[in-house]
């Protein structure tokens, strides 16, 4: 028997000290990212800074495919609810909208700005916003603080409008953080200021899923334990909530590099993302 208790909870959540070359990220996304708004801008298909709220970083951008789209995706980015932005992602839209799909990519006020609960409110109207300009089913999907996100959006006490949840067909968290109570065990919560009560509310694991929900846990193999863990609680947890649910552990990938696949429309992360229309 091996008893397994975590003594250092910032290093359990700490990816890039844990990761060989670790450090090359979140730079290793700028220049990519910005050669498919490039490329997709310069053909008329890239909508930037579609405004969806009165904050400033109340924005998304909009990637279309050739022709008519036959849905929606929405990528949620992470990076603790604290850093970071839609900018640094774009190129992973190109395997929804290689198959045919448009892509919103939002960026969202981080903490201490605004609590982890507004947060959840912005993504709801951003995801409204998409919706109204982008006709039939939608396709949730967010990397780590953003898995947790798009969850929410599947809960039980989601913000999105009746109209809006009935449009959801799948949902794909990576690397999803669906506990936040570890967090309030961490230095930077200093910035998040979760308390128990927000955790409560903001935890799709302690929340019962949305009738129908669809939800992939999907996680690398080689990323910290915690991650791991957190991935199979979700999926756990709702199985017995009614919820249909699948885990994935991506082999080799870590926490960095475990979102690549979204960029190839041939790729596992693709096709289960939008399992529902293909």
């Amino acid at each position: 028997m091996i008893f397994h208790q975590i003594s250092d909870w910032n290093d359990a959540y700490a990816n890039g000290p844990n990761i060989p070359g670790g450090e090359r990220w979140p730079a290793a996304w700028v220049q990519p990212a910005q050669t498919y708004r490039d490329e997709l801008g310069g053909r008329g298909r890239a909508t930037l800074d579609i405004g969806y709220g009165e904050r400033p970083r109340n924005r998304f951008d909009l990637f279309r495919p050739e022709g008519q789209p036959k849905g929606l995706v929405v990528f949620v980015h992470g990076g603790f609810w604290r850093a970071l932005d839609k900018s640094f992602w774009s190129h992973l839209a190109r395997g929804a909208v290689e198959s045919g799909y448009a892509v919103a990519m939002p960026s969202y006020t981080l903490c201490p700005a605004v609590r982890v609960a507004d947060i959840t409110r912005e993504i709801a109207a951003a995801i409204a916003q998409a919706a109204s300009m982008v006709e039939g089913p939608i396709f949730l999907t967010g990397h780590s603080a953003g898995g947790h996100l798009v969850t929410r959006m599947i809960s039980a006490t989601s913000p999105l409008s009746e109209v809006a949840r009935a449009r959801i067909r799948n949902t794909v968290s990576i690397s999803g953080v669906h506990d936040l109570r570890p967090m309030l065990k961490t230095a930077m919560n200093a910035e998040l200021r979760i308390d128990d009560a927000e955790a409560q509310t903001e935890s799709p694991v302690l929340l019962r899923p949305l009738p129908g929900a669809r939800v992939t846990c999907w996680v690398g193999s080689a990323e910290r334990p915690e991650f791991v863990r957190q991935n199979a609680l979700l999926a756990n947890i709702w199985t017995g909530l009614g919820a249909q649910t699948c885990t994935v552990e991506e082999p080799g990938r870590h926490h960095f590099n475990v979102i690549d696949g979204l960029a190839d429309r041939n790729h596992p992360i693709v096709r289960t993302l939008l399992a529902d229309a293909v």
